[in-house]
């Protein structure tokens, strides 16, 4: 057998490493790297740079570095702006919606601006937050009916990927009957195009936040506050299985015994099924 013939064998026996990257569309570099996990320094950070951002939203990179060199961490500003991705933040400015758009998913107008919310189901809202732990952290999603306040589904997920973000938004729209409006940021997960499929095939319109404009999505961004400042800043949790079950009872307080004053002292649930 000649040398051609062999390799030929060989090669139609096990793929080369690079086509079988080439195969799965990965970089090789991919194939050997080794990810490097994160320190009990930098969790401090993490969980320190989460405080101050639902504190001041406003704040970007600069803002967050300098704060935490007031604290006596150190950090550099390069680092502050890698861990704000990892913490899925970005700084809230007075700007006009941008009309870039993302490269590979087709993003939509902001459809609140100007309208009167004024009953339940009329427009629903989701987003993604970060959830610290002892030793670690992990996302949360939810989805809120403006109206009302009431959360209609949520999950948990270790990473930011769009499966957990549907997975929410199909439990939402098989419990509640379906909203006029949906609301999100421009994030991956919610422009994606199963993500999107799952709206449009319910004729139910998709609104998105400016670039840079959380607070288009404010009744969420409250809820965020109110989860972290009443629950999740007070106790440690250890794993996913600990903050899971303590969110799952905060869920059920907030939805059913928080009284809010923009509601008239009532609860959400009160609201959403008057």
């Amino acid at each position: 057998m000649s040398q051609r013939e062999v390799l030929i064998e060989l090669s139609l026996k096990r793929p080369s490493v690079r086509s079988q990257c080439d195969l799965l569309n990965l970089y090789r570099s991919n194939l050997y790297y080794q990810p490097i996990g994160f320190s009990d320094y930098d969790f401090r950070i993490l969980n320190r740079m989460d405080e101050i951002h639902t504190e001041q939203p406003w704040f970007g990179h600069r803002r967050l570095y300098e704060s935490l060199k007031l604290e006596n961490f150190s950090v550099g500003r390069d680092r502050v702006r890698d861990y704000m991705k990892v913490l899925d933040i970005e700084a809230i400015y007075p700007a006009k919606r941008t009309t870039i758009k993302n490269k590979k998913h087709k993003t939509y107008p902001y459809l609140l601006r100007g309208l009167v919310i004024e009953k339940p189901n009329q427009v629903w809202a989701t987003d993604i937050t970060y959830i610290r732990m002892t030793k670690g952290f992990c996302y949360l999603v939810a989805v809120i009916d403006w109206y009302s306040r009431m959360i209609l589904s949520w999950e948990l997920s270790n990473t930011l990927d769009k499966d957990f973000c549907i997975a929410v938004l199909i439990e939402a729209l098989r419990k509640y009957p379906h909203p006029d409006i949906l609301n999100s940021d421009q994030g991956c997960q919610f422009t994606s195009p199963e993500f999107i499929e799952k709206l449009l095939e319910r004729n139910i319109k998709v609104s998105m936040n400016g670039k840079g404009r959380s607070l288009d999505n404010i009744i969420i961004e409250r809820f965020w506050w109110s989860i972290k400042h009443e629950n999740i800043y007070l106790n440690d949790y250890n794993n996913l299985k600990e903050i899971r079950s303590a969110i799952e009872t905060y869920m059920l307080y907030y939805n059913q015994k928080r009284i809010h004053q923009s509601l008239n002292y009532q609860t959400p649930f009160e609201v959403y099924f008057r």
